[in-house]
């Protein structure tokens, strides 16, 4: 007997006949890859869990609500064994032996006369692992090869797409390097020029290749800050001269972030845009302090408002007072300096003196912190507690719940 003697072949099951016995666990995770490949599969199961119940529902498969009986394999030209009683799965394997069906054994992979390797997508690559009946290690060497693809520090023998534009409008996330999206990462890896924001995850790039060039594009709430035009005419520039310029931003660009603006100025000069749309900040910054914005029976509608502009300025387009009357969550983006008139504005227009507030500051990063008070003090503890931007300001009743863990 060889080490392993496992043959590593891809099957087109597009349209064929897959038989699964049995509805568990084990078949809810096995049951989306054979249906993404076409599979026409088959579940024979007595019980299935309600996922795999909802995948018959919705037609992907086909379920015989029973137990397996021998026959069941004809016809296959696969099957699976996924059942918790090592009887019924030995019972299958015994037919798909008799019927030359190549069967995987989940309880007991050596009985089975196939496996199924420990596999993952990147790009246009099926990556499939095996180790020789260590499936824990398989999944750990096939997981530690998908994060260096997404990464870009493996190669993955691809050349750049004719199809890859000019420029990548990223969404870095709320600022943590490892909540910025797979697809971010991977076009990060392959920019010749980055022009990042201060929010953007800075980590990030110091992993990027010597050559490649990073533009300072750091907008410092009343301070100093690179004009828009600056920052399009340098993404235009670089893109012109045949560069793959990556726009790297935080939270989600399109979200409080200019973004449309950078990509109207991109499509005006004639150049292709991919939009990648990130974990916005005013949702995932309340989420890592334990601040839900919505809560069953708490609140039914979240309004996410800048405070760029003063309530009473002439050029603001918030109706402050048909906020006041909402009872749900306001999530304040950038509204640190005039808390005091925020605050105000809500007070005026009948929102509660006590309604709970949650300033969270420095969202995801090592020096997060949060500050919990009401609607009637937030701004005096805030001035008095240090809080400076970036912060996320949540006003509502969700502000006010806390864990019991």
């Amino acid at each position: 007997m060889p080490d392993d003697p496992h043959y590593l072949s891809g099957l087109d099951l597009t349209g064929r006949r897959v038989v699964m016995v049995g509805g568990g666990t084990v078949a809810q995770r096995r049951l989306p890859r054979l249906v993404g490949a076409g599979a026409r599969v088959e579940v024979v199961s007595p019980e299935t869990t309600p996922s795999v119940s909802a995948m018959a529902d919705a037609g992907e498969i086909v379920w015989h609500a029973r137990a397996y009986r021998d026959g069941d394999l004809a016809d296959a030209w696969y099957a699976l064994a996924c059942t918790n009683d090592p009887e019924v799965n030995a019972a299958v394997c015994a037919e798909a032996e008799r019927s030359r069906v190549f069967c995987v054994r989940a309880d007991d992979g050596t009985q089975g006369t196939a496996v199924t390797p420990a596999s993952g997508r990147h790009g246009g690559l099926l990556l499939g692992v095996l180790s020789g009946g260590t499936p824990l290690r398989s999944a750990s060497v096939r997981d530690s090869i998908l994060d260096g693809l997404r990464a870009g520090t493996v190669d993955d023998g691809r050349v750049a797409p004719a199809e890859l534009p000019g420029v990548a409008l990223v969404g870095g996330g709320p600022g943590d390097p490892e909540l910025i999206t797979v697809r971010g990462r991977r076009l990060l890896a392959r920019a010749d020029v980055v022009v990042a924001d201060r929010l953007a995850p800075r980590e990030l790039l110091d992993e990027l290749a010597p050559e490649v060039e990073i533009v300072d594009a750091a907008k410092i709430p009343y301070g100093r800050a690179a004009s828009q035009e600056v920052i399009n005419s340098t993404i235009i520039e670089a893109a012109k001269a045949g560069k793959f310029v990556v726009r790297l931003k935080g939270g989600d660009p399109y979200l409080f972030g200019r973004g449309f603006e950078e990509y109207l100025a991109c499509v005006d000069a004639g150049i292709p845009v991919t939009m990648v749309p990130g974990i916005t900040s005013a949702f995932a910054v309340p989420a890592i302090a334990d601040v839900p914005v919505t809560h069953r029976g708490v609140a039914h509608e979240v309004v996410v408002v800048s405070g760029h502009v003063a309530p009473d300025h002439a050029a603001s387009l918030t109706d402050w007072p048909a906020l006041a009357k909402l009872k749900g969550t306001i999530v304040l983006m950038m509204g640190v300096e005039r808390l005091p008139q925020f605050a105000q504005a809500l007070l005026d227009g009948g929102r509660p003196a006590d309604t709970p507030v949650a300033i969270i500051e420095d969202g995801t990063m090592r020096t997060q912190r949060v500050l919990r008070s009401t609607l009637d003090v937030v701004a005096t503890e805030a001035k008095a507690a240090g809080v400076r931007p970036p912060a996320v300001i949540v006003i509502g009743p969700v502000a006010g719940l806390v864990g019991t863990g």
